[in-house]
Parts: C-alpha cells; sequence; structure tokens
C-alpha cells in the first residue's frame, strides 16, 4: 500500500469530513470528494472506486447516526436496504459494459424537476411525529429503491437527491427523508465498494484517511440534521440540488 505524506493525508480527511458533513443529510458529497481525488492523480476508475470505498465509511456512520436516533423507519429500511445493495450490483456490472454518459442530460432534466418542486411546495416536507405509507405508494417506493441503488452503480451523480425526494414523495418529513435515504444510499454505496475493490480499483491509500475524515463528518453531519429538523434539511437540500444541477449542466458542454 502506498504511503502518502501528511499534507495530502490532512488534505483527504479535511476533505473528506466536508463532503460526508453534506453527503449525510442531503447528498452530494461526491462534488467535493471525487475532484479532491482527481487532484491526486487518480486514474479515473481509481477515482471512482476510492470515492465509494471512502464514501461507504462515511454513510454507515451516518446510517448508524440516524439508526440510533430513532428516525429511521425499520419496517422499510428491512426492504430498502437489500434492494438498494442488488441494484447497486446491476449497476457496476452493467457500467463495464455500457457507458453511462448518455443518461445525463435525462439527470439534469429531473434534478431542476425536483429543484423547482421543493422550492414551489412551501410546508412540504415538515416533520412529522409519524407516517402512514399507502399499499400503493409503499411498492412505488421499493421499485424505485432497486432502480436508484442500479443508478448509483451505473452512473450515480444526484443519488442521494433522487433518494431524499423519493421519501418525500412517498409522504416522509424532511427529516425521516435525510434517514431513510441515507441508509439506501448507505447499502447501495457499500455493494459498489465492495465490487470496486474486488476489481482492484479502489486504493485504500487515499480511501482509508478520506474514509476516516468521513466517518467524523457524517456523525456530526446527521446529528445537525436530527437537531435543527426540516428548518435545516429542507435548505440545504435545495442549494445542493441546484449546485448538481450546474454541475451536470457543465458535464454536458465538456
Amino acid at each position: 500500500m502506498e504511503t502518502l505524506d501528511f499534507f495530502t493525508m490532512a488534505v483527504m480527511a479535511g476533505m473528506g469530513f466536508v463532503a460526508a458533513f453534506i453527503d449525510s443529510v442531503v447528498g452530494g458529497g461526491g462534488l467535493i470528494s471525487v475532484p479532491v481525488l482527481m487532484w491526486a492523480g487518480l486514474p479515473m476508475l481509481n477515482v471512482l472506486g476510492t470515492n465509494k470505498l471512502a464514501s461507504t465509511m462515511g454513510a454507515a456512520a451516518g446510517f448508524l447516526t440516524y439508526l440510533r436516533s430513532g428516525t429511521l423507519d425499520k419496517k422499510i429500511l428491512r426492504v430498502t436496504f437489500p434492494l438498494a445493495f442488488v441494484g447497486s450490483i446491476g449497476g457496476v456490472l452493467t457500467v463495464r459494459q455500457i457507458p453511462p454518459d448518455f443518461l445525463r442530460p435525462l439527470v439534469v432534466v429531473m434534478l431542476i424537476v425536483i429543484a423547482i418542486y421543493s422550492v414551489a411546495k412551501k410546508n412540504w416536507g415538515a416533520d412529522k411525529n409519524s407516517v402512514h405509507v399507502s399499499h400503493k405508494k409503499y411498492l412505488f417506493a421499493l421499485v424505485a429503491i432497486f432502480a436508484l441503488g442500479f443508478y448509483d452503480g451505473f452512473f450515480g451523480p444526484g443519488t442521494g437527491s433522487f433518494m431524499l425526494f423519493l421519501f418525500l414523495m412517498t409522504g416522509y418529513g424532511f427529516l425521516g427523508a435525510a434517514a431513510n435515504a441515507r441508509a439506501a444510499n448507505f447499502a447501495s454505496n457499500l455493494a459498489a465498494a465492495i465490487l470496486f475493490a474486488c476489481l482492484g480499483l479502489a486504493n485504500f491509500s487515499y480511501a482509508i484517511p478520506m474514509g476516516l475524515g468521513m466517518i467524523v463528518g457524517a456523525h456530526f453531519g446527521a446529528k445537525m440534521a436530527i437537531s435543527k429538523g426540516a428548518a435545516y434539511v429542507r435548505p440545504l437540500f435545495i442549494a445542493m440540488t441546484t449546485i448538481l444541477i450546474g454541475k451536470q449542466i457543465l458535464e454536458l458542454f465538456k
């Protein structure tokens, strides 16, 4: 395993903290962690694999924080976790055969719709003590989580935003949606990280310091969301979705 100098390790850990602090609430941490790994000079496939490995460490910390707080819906978690995990495996295996860039225009359109809807619905996603999910919405959520798990393994940008939006549409408040989305995203990250590592595309020298920073960042990010509720999560969600839109539009014109 490659030995990194102190400065590089500090950069990996520090940027990992910031990325996971945001990602643990609304997703979008890859906007920070991926460019940092590219700056380190890793080949692109190794950047993706290393990022998934580090992100899984942060996602696990965020997931456990939400789990201990009681904000996770354990009933739906028992189904969404394996669905996102299996879907992500299918996505990683497929991306080795089909280039995923054809999805980018669709992703931009979907993110714009999500941003507009979230801004227009002023009181949407208010914190709730209990949630009743209809049978039809429950089935739709299961199919969508499998598809988003596949998407995360296949392409990835905006997965956290899409998952959070899905749980909002199912009937959860912003905090409950953030918690359940984090659990599903942890599952899809875990599956992708295992496959990337098995394929030799994850650099542990960079993933470990970044992942340690992400563990701390995700814990404090989730704690902040739990303490502040929808008043904190909603504007952060809208802001990160808007930034994701800009990033994907820039990628379209490269």
